[in-house]
């Protein structure tokens, strides 16, 4: 079976700018308020009060909704796609195989509560259907989550893992949105991982 091998692996992102406590308060509860209520319940009020802040402490640190909502959802990509490249960090030195990557995958997947700050990007990208302002932030987000792909399914030894990377990505978060939904198992994602990965693997060899 083929093994991520033990290397060095490049940063899927540019290091992100440090953020404020204060910053990281207010960010943290816009995206709490989004999933709890909508991006319409996000107002300067609500957002103080949640995040214990001074209403003027909000307006100081964005000065518009949009920033607001531009930040919030960089803010949780960087977080989540960081924890996710030390796991696949982990996996390359212990030389982790498919199967185990997949089972991985699918333990992270299932171990995620969908609580108010992962159901916020769902309503953050479909936002950004409506307005193009926030187009390059969700662009951004996807555009690194399509990097960490490409480190794993390089570790994976796929070839070409450009081509398959932004399918991988719109796999796991086609399958954790119909999660959320309807409650399917994590399981899924395991088989889906699989599927894909094999058949790069198999077509490759076919060549």
């Amino acid at each position: 079976m083929t093994r991520m091998p033990s290397q060095t692996s490049a940063s899927p992102e540019p290091v992100a700018p440090a953020i404020t406590p204060t910053r990281q308060r207010i960010v943290r509860a816009v995206l709490r308020i989004i999933g709890q209520d909508g991006i319409a319940a996000v107002t300067n009020r609500r957002i103080a009060r949640e995040a214990g802040v001074s209403l003027g402490s909000v307006t100081y640190h964005f000065s518009s909704q949009h920033e607001l909502l531009r930040e919030s959802l960089l803010h949780f990509v960087r977080e989540e796609t960081r924890r996710f490249t030390e796991l696949a960090d982990a996996g390359e030195a212990e030389g982790v195989d498919i199967d185990g990557a997949a089972a991985l995958a699918a333990r992270v997947a299932d171990g995620t509560a969908f609580d108010s700050e992962h159901i916020a990007p769902f309503e953050l990208y479909i936002q950004a259907g409506r307005d193009e302002r926030l187009r390059e932030a969700a662009a951004e987000c996807f555009g690194a989550y399509d990097r960490l792909a490409v480190q794993i399914l390089t570790a994976l030894g796929v070839p070409e893992p450009d081509r398959i990377a932004a399918h991988t990505v719109a796999l796991v978060t086609g399958l954790q949105l119909r999660r959320l939904a309807t409650g399917s198992p994590a399981e899924e994602l395991t088989d889906a991982l699989l599927l894909l990965v094999r058949g790069a693997l198999n077509e490759d060899a076919g060549r």
